[in-house]
Order: C-alpha cells, then structure tokens, then sequence
C-alpha cells in the first residue's frame, strides 16, 4: 500500500464508504469543474454561476442538518467536503460555508418550525441562496456588545435600520439573516430578509486582494420592514449568534486546511515537473524540506480538525475547541501557502501556477470568522478560568 502524499495519514478512512464515495465526488467536481475555470473568474472578480447545477446535484448544502431536505451526515464528513472544496478553491468553499453553513444554520438551530420548513428544503438543493449579515462597517470582533444594526417592533413588524459588510453571497442571495440590536430590550436579535424588500440594498466591494470570487457586499437597511414572523424565533440574544459560529467556526478551520492543502498539491505537482541543472527540483534537498513542512503543517491541521468534529458529533465541542482549532489551522494555513510561493520562485506569482491564489486567499481565510487573537482569548480564558478580554 502506497502513502497518500496528500492524505498522508489516511483520515479519510474515519469515513464509511458512502460518506467517503461523496467525498471522492467533490473532489472530482473541484478537480473537473472548478480548477479549469476558476483562475478566470478569480481574475474578473465574478462568481461561477455555471457551477450551480453541478454543486446541487453533490447535495452538500446543509451537510450535517437532519431533516427538511438536507443531507443529514455527520459533522466529520460536512468538515472534510469543506476542506475539499478549499483544495479546488477557498472562495466555493467560502460560497458553501455561507450558504450551507450561517444562513441555514441559523435557521436551523434559531428558527420556528414554519420558518425551517419555508426555507431550509429549497437552500438544501441551492434553489434559494442564504447569506449572513453580522459585521458592520465599524464592528467585527466587537459584535457582542458593540452591534450598530437596529431592530425596532412596530405592531406587527419590525424595522430595520443600519448597515452590513463584507456580506458573502449578499448580491445574489434569496434570503439574508440581519442580526441586529432590539432597541427595547438591548438584545441581538435575527431576522430573515427576502430580498427586493424595500429598504434593502446591496453594494458589491471591489478591488479586493483575496477571495476575489465571493461577492461580498456592503448591505444598507433603510427603515427595512419584515413582518412579525420574519424574526427567528429562537434568535433572541447573542448568545443565540455565538451557536451558528461555534457550528461554522470548525468548518473555517477545515477550509483552512484545504487552502493549505490546495497550495501544496500544487507545489508538489510543480516540484515533480519542473527542472533545474538538468533534473527536477523534487530531487533537491531544500525543496523536499518544504514539501514536508507543508505536509506536516495540513497533516497536524487535519487531525486536529478531525478531532473537532468528532466533539462535534458527540455533542461535546464547546467555543474553545472550535477557537483552537480554527487559531491554529489559519496560523499554519498562512505559513504553507507561503512555503509552496516560495518552493515555486518567481512561478509562484502567476495564476497559471494557481499557488498565488491561495496565497490570496489564506489572507480573508486568517481573519473571518474570529481572527486569531479573538480566538486565542477564547481558548486563554477557558483554560486559565481568567477572561483577558476589554
């Protein structure tokens, strides 16, 4: 039996065969339909709609949600299709973790039973797409306490008022979830917003540097108003907030291993490729060195993701152990990325050698979803019982 240079420590055999045939799938989808096209769209900043039928016939949309149409599987699996789509590319994965992940999660752990059955059904086949409103233009890491975005109960509606940003999936998505600060109660709050509702608008950021595929935007709510049954029923404090990221925040680790993995599937096929003093560059001491520190780096990742979605499984995973791993992943995920970069030389920079997309990429990866300081004040608290934060 020969070793998986990829796979090195076979963590895919965690999975049983009908689990690992889907993960086998997504790998060909990423390998067949996103690797020939996605320099381009990367390049343009635009978003692979061409992709949509091929994804909604792998059914990953909610991977691990029970019922209501979705795939019902183990979170172990739903983390490994996410790194595997961070292979192909962190944007679809990105693309899936917002949809799949922070809308229908949302709905999933905070809505009534009537709101479940409206929405969660057509987002599992992609026939409505989610998107996630949480940060503001002056709040990121702050959002617990600092949460501009304001709801107000008017009769049998409420009113919405703020802005959004870097919204992914906000410019195309059916439904977006607003969390916002109920002025009564001081409580973060949810809220399902159709899109086309008066009030709502989105304004596409441009000239990103990274995950140039997904279509962030920046969402105004001008007195947006949503009828009573819009808010989600079980959204009623940030506390409620925090359950969707802990779920999500293990599958950005996973995503980061897959960009990392993605980076040095491709430094290790150039490595085999290219030639220098008249052999290829594989056979060289220093580049076998970073071969096996990227190696090391996604195969130590993955298990510790591995891990955490077995806790996860188990209905033992708390915020810490979502916060260490994800901390640790995008820490190593950064270091990588860079390694293959450099294993490449000038090649490195050119999309055709794909590597500089990752490079990119790893950048929006290490910040959303907690950056690694915020994480690591999660992880510092639960383990010396002091909280370090302001």
């Amino acid at each position: 039996m020969t070793t998986d240079p990829i796979d090195f420590y076979a963590l895919e055999t965690l999975l049983d065969d009908h689990d690992r045939s889907l993960l086998h799938a997504v790998r060909d989808f990423g390998d067949k339909e996103v690797t020939p096209i996605i320099n381009e769209h990367w390049t343009r900043a635009s978003f692979p709609f061409e992709l949509i039928p091929a994804l909604r016939e792998l059914r990953i949309a909610g991977t691990p949600y029970t019922g209501y149409g979705c795939p019902g599987r183990s979170f172990l699996t739903d983390g490994m299709i996410a790194m595997e789509l961070a292979t192909a590319d962190p944007s679809i994965a990105t693309f899936i973790g917002v949809h799949g992940g922070l809308a229908m999660g949302s709905i999933y752990l905070c809505g009534s039973e009537e709101q479940k059955q409206r929405w969660l059904p057509p987002m599992a086949r992609l026939e409505s797409i989610g998107a996630f409103g949480l940060t503001e233009p002056g709040v990121g890491s702050g959002a617990s306490r600092g949460l501009q975005t304001r709801a107000r109960r008017v009769g049998d509606e409420w009113v919405l008022d703020g802005q959004k940003k870097w919204i992914g999936n906000a410019t195309f998505a059916d439904v977006t979830v607003i969390w916002a600060r109920d002025v009564e109660d001081g409580q973060v709050k949810g809220f399902l917003v159709a899109k086309d509702t008066p009030g709502f608008s989105t304004t596409k950021l441009e000239d990103k540097m990274a995950l140039r595929v997904v279509q962030n935007a920046l969402i105004t709510l001008d007195g947006v108003r949503v009828p009573a049954e819009s808010k989600l029923a079980g959204a009623n404090s940030f506390r409620d907030t925090a359950k969707v990221l802990l779920m999500t925040r293990a599958g950005v680790a996973w995503m980061a291993v897959g960009c990392a993995r993605g980076a040095y599937r491709h430094a290790l096929a150039y490595a085999k490729e290219r030639e220098q003093f008249g052999r290829p560059i594989a056979g060289f001491q220093l580049v076998q060195d970073l071969l096996v520190r990227m190696l090391a780096n996604t195969t130590a990742s993955a298990t510790l993701c591995a891990r955490l979605s077995q806790l996860q499984d188990a209905g033992s995973a708390y915020d810490e152990h979502a916060s260490l791993a994800k901390a640790f992943c995008t820490v190593r995920m950064r270091e990588s990325v860079g390694y293959a970069r450099e294993l490449m030389g000038g090649n490195g920079i050119l999309l055709e050698h794909n590597v500089g997309r990752f490079v990119a990429d790893a950048e929006a990866i290490y910040s959303y979803e907690g950056t690694r300081e915020m994480n690591t004040l999660i992880v510092g608290r639960s383990i010396t019982g002091r909280s370090a934060f302001v």
